[in-house]
């Protein structure tokens, strides 16, 4: 059955209606650290669920950066490429409707991040987003929740990629805990550990330095536990996949097929760890079920899963294989309105946090309300006349609307540069980075100058696409803000005529409270107009309805 909530959602944003009865087939990509993984689904619609079609990976190791500039490496970037290559061949072959593609901690932190992703959608057409750390352990948890009954009990759940650990804490509800830290099995390797096998000194400093990273995570994981609880540990990514194969395999004689459910207790992985810090990398690659690649770096992970269970206390942890490619698919499914019930509170997510971040900043509400309403509606008269924009960059307008006074927080001087700054390090959850890249310079343009291409905030906008969108969106936004000049209300109800022929817009504007001329409002929208004119090639001429 069709999530009535999100049905709802669609109507306040002029969302379109998912289908409901028609099979889609989808792609989701990880672009890692240590490697490229796609999964293809088909989603069932009407049960709703997806079942997993196919799946790819390939290890491209993009986390051996420069040690010197920190950069994503020549060598590193064609690997990335010609591995993302082989997944669209897969998707084509597949007939695959849509990609979702997203890039985590190696291509977030290195400086020519977001030029490797430019030459992606070049060489490739091939988008893809760029996601906070708290973004990646928001979609994990999706991914493992729609694994894992939860029965309203908390879980901890720990992925250990290349080049960060996310650890989350829920019981089937919202997020008690999103965390990401910058402590994974690729990255410790490479910093950490130089001996081969490791030194008893370099092995001592990792676990240091590892607990030492990992505390403020599970202090906050802990904090949230209620008195009386007690999680159960649930665990994803390749090193802890591989730890459970080689366990499996050693206790049992056999691997499950599924790994899913699989248990490895502590106990256990410390006598793992001890074992792999006596061997060296070739005599780990010799184990059965371990590739050479993995050998490289699973010391470092099996040290990291070992240290956050022991400062959580926890015993075991039980294998999940559904992460962040399913959480992808899951966060696409609840943005078309298509997902089970027991996920409903996800489908807003995005409102909630924007709501969230106005109300941390102490934005007025009511009156970034009525600017919202105002700039929609602005939108909607022109849309398909002076724009062909729809209910995505909709919705990225919304946020900006509702946020765009939030510098006021810092300061009242140069506000909507302080509101840029907040909203771009806000940590906004269910919106990738270029996505809050744009609604950050929305809200900064809502004064002052118009977009220009020497200023920092406009040129780290990787897409042109997204530009355009802050180009031609950030003149309705500027307008709004004049309509409500006296943040009173002026201003009850406007509607807009489009007159090719003289090339000119009339605004009419119906006042709240009959006799009030709106002196203020009309000046401030004729010292705001001028990116509007100049965006559109239009005059625009406003009319006060008595």
């Amino acid at each position: 059955m069709i999530n009535v909530f999100s049905r709802r959602r669609a109507s306040l944003l002029n969302l379109p209606s998912p289908p409901v009865d028609q099979d889609r087939i989808l792609a989701a990509i990880d672009v890692g650290t240590n490697s490229i993984h796609m999964v293809v689904v088909k989603v069932q619609p009407i049960l709703p669920a997806f079942t997993i079609v196919a799946r790819e990976k390939s290890i491209v190791r993009l986390g051996d950066r420069d040690r010197i500039t920190g950069n994503l490496t020549q060598a590193a970037m064609e690997r990335a490429i010609a591995a993302l290559r082989r997944c669209q061949e897969i998707a084509r072959s597949l007939q695959v409707e849509a990609v979702i593609a997203v890039a985590t901690s190696a291509v977030r932190e290195a400086p020519n991040g977001r030029d490797f992703l430019q030459q992606v959608e070049a060489e490739l057409g091939l988008t893809i987003d760029l996601i906070s750390g708290h973004e990646e352990a928001r979609r994990i948890y999706l991914g493992v929740l729609s694994g894992v009954e939860f029965n309203n009990q908390p879980h901890a759940i720990i992925d250990i990629g290349g080049g960060s650990t996310e650890l989350v804490l829920g019981d089937g509800q919202e997020p008690r805990a999103l965390t990401s830290t910058k402590v994974g099995a690729v990255r410790l390797t490479a910093e950490l550990i130089h001996t081969d096998p490791v030194s008893s000194s370099e092995f001592h400093a990792l676990q240091a330095y590892v607990r030492g990273m990992l505390e403020r995570a599970v202090e906050e994981l802990r904090f949230n536990v209620r008195p009386g609880e007690h999680p159960r540990l649930v665990g994803t990514s390749g090193t802890i996949e591989a730890l459970a194969t080689i366990h499996a395999r050693e206790k049992l004689g056999v691997v499950p097929d599924p790994l899913h459910g699989y248990q490895i207790p502590l106990a256990d992985l410390r006598e793992m760890v001890q074992r792999f810090r006596r061997l060296s990398c070739a005599e780990r690659a010799a184990l059965p079920g371990m590739s050479d690649r993995r050998a490289e770096i699973i010391l470092a992970g099996a040290v990291v899963l070992q240290e956050a269970m022991q400062l959580l206390g926890l015993d075991s942890v039980t294998i999940c294989e559904r992460s962040l490619r399913e959480g992808l698919i899951v966060d696409w499914m609840l943005t078309h309105g298509l997902i089970e019930d027991r996920l409903r509170f996800q489908s807003s997510i995005r409102q909630r946090s924007i709501l969230r971040t106005a109300q941390k900043y102490q934005v007025n509400l009511p009156y970034a309300e009525r600017i919202a309403n105002f700039t929609l509606n602005l939108f909607d008269q022109t849309q398909g006349r002076l724009h062909e924009w729809g209910a995505e960059e909709r919705e990225l307008l919304w946020a900006a609307a509702i946020l765009h006074n939030c510098g006021h927080f810092v300061s009242h001087s140069v506000h909507h540069k302080h509101s840029y700054y907040l909203i771009r390090n806000g940590d906004l959850l269910g919106y990738t980075e270029l996505e809050i890249e744009t609604i950050a310079n929305l809200a900064r343009y809502h004064r002052k100058s118009c977009p220009k291409k020497k200023h920092d905030n406009y040129r780290s906008i990787s897409s042109k696409r997204h530009r355009k969108v802050v180009d031609q969106l950030n003149t309705l936004l500027r307008l709004a803000v004049a309509l409500d000049r006296r943040q009173i209300g002026a201003i009850q109800q406007l509607w807009g005529e489009h007159h090719p022929e003289t090339h000119e817009f009339h605004l009419h504007l119906k006042p709240t409270h009959a006799g009030d001329d709106c002196a203020l409002e009309l000046w401030s929208l004729d010292g705001k107009k001028s990116c509007f004119e100049s965006q559109f090639g239009l005059k625009l001429v406003t009319i006060l309805e008595s």
